[in-house]
């Protein structure tokens, strides 16, 4: 085990972070550093408003994105937890619709094609896995565009709306990032074996026993004045991203609880998550069940290298660089990272929100990752 040293920590985020904000590569984000359930580090750098001078508070609201889905993967397990799910449950077991699928594909014209019926059986873990087929790439997008976008929208409409869509290829064939729809499935079968909204059933569960306050698909009007404005970079300048008013996530109503992007949050409540997929917490599920989540759970022929999935997490293998192999976590479109490393018992959290540069791929979440670990002895 490696230990943080806290100084020299805080020299190398603020330098980098200097430099980010130098380059306008962000307008402002908020930063904390956990290890062996200690606070090594927390910081907040920029502005709230880009280019209004305003200070970045540590308790600014964010748009999650993506890294709503490490949460529903452990609403999920807790199912399982509670026997009402198992991981090899077909979806149409809960969602009848979905026992006869397609697979489809766009032709040269951008039109959608059936190519033939499913051979494999659509299940939970497959969605949690992004091995799944559903609302991935081109047809997924065109898919979920084709939706409209009406303030009635639900998980269930959107997931029973996608039952009777294609596949973009055969369950458990392939790898390939589903955004929205997924997870959206594993919470929709969360709220059926529950018989309870999703949105509350993460706050009975998760978000109360774990302090989680500030976490919610439908945020306060305290929790909207806090939102950090959305970043953008235009001609090397920050701007103001655009967004939909009263929009958490895209242009997607607030009534739909998305387990794959819906979720708000802060810096203080998604680390008491890290913490908890860390240490685990007996009252919430078995230890030895949410450690499912961090488990490399597909072959490695379908994802090889050194970055696979586990259940709504990628998990980190040999060779990956800046952190160990056995970590995992997410990031979010607009900038948001976090990881866990159970090795040298870290947990790390980055927060920001941008158009540019997000997304898992985002230079600054490779550059919080390299820091880190520089800052380890």
């Amino acid at each position: 085990m490696k230990y943080l040293d806290a100084k020299k920590l805080s020299q190398v985020i603020t330098r980098r972070v200097e430099a980010d904000l130098a380059d306008h590569r962000v307008g402002g984000c908020v930063l904390r550093v956990m290890q062996e359930g200690k606070l090594v580090y927390q910081a907040s750098f920029g502005e709230k408003t880009p280019g209004a001078g305003d200070p970045l508070p540590l308790d600014a609201t964010w748009r999650l994105a993506s890294m709503t889905k490490p949460v529903t993967a452990a609403a999920a397990l807790r199912q399982v937890a509670e026997g009402k799910l198992h991981l090899f449950d077909p979806i149409s077991d809960f969602i009848p619709a979905y026992k006869e699928m397609t697979i489809g594909r766009l032709n040269e014209k951008g039109e959608v094609e059936i190519v033939g019926k499913a051979q494999n059986t659509l299940r939970l873990i497959h969605v949690l896995t992004h091995t799944s087929g559903v609302g991935t790439g081109e047809l997924g997008t065109l898919q979920l565009n084709s939706l409209g976008r009406d303030y009635g929208m639900t998980l269930q409409s959107v997931t029973d709306a996608f039952a009777g869509l294609p596949l973009a290829f055969e369950p458990y064939t392939q790898s390939a990032y589903s955004p929205l729809l997924g997870l959206d499935i594993a919470a929709r079968l969360v709220e059926i074996t529950s018989g309870m909204a999703f949105g509350d059933y993460l706050k009975q569960y998760l978000f109360d026993p774990l302090g989680m306050c500030d976490t919610t698909f439908s945020p306060t009007p305290d929790q909207w004045t806090r939102l950090a404005v959305m970043h953008n970079r235009v001609d090397g300048k920050n701007v103001e991203g655009e967004t939909i008013p009263g929009r958490v996530f895209s242009d997607l109503p607030t009534t739909y609880q998305s387990g794959g992007a819906g979720l708000m949050s802060t810096l203080a409540d998604y680390s008491k998550f890290a913490e908890f997929l860390l240490w685990g917490k007996e009252d919430i599920m078995p230890t030895h069940v949410l450690r499912n989540m961090s488990r490399v759970s597909i072959p490695e022929i379908l994802m090889p290298g050194a970055e696979q999935w586990g259940l709504g997490v990628r998990v980190i293998g040999e060779n990956y660089g800046p952190l160990p192999a056995g970590a995992f976590g997410w990031s979010g479109a607009y900038g948001t990272h976090f990881w866990v490393d159970p090795e040298n018992k870290i947990t790390a959290v980055y927060l920001k929100n941008s158009l540019y540069d997000g997304g898992s791929g985002a230079v600054t979440a490779r550059h919080f990752e390299e820091d880190v670990a520089e800052a380890m002895i």
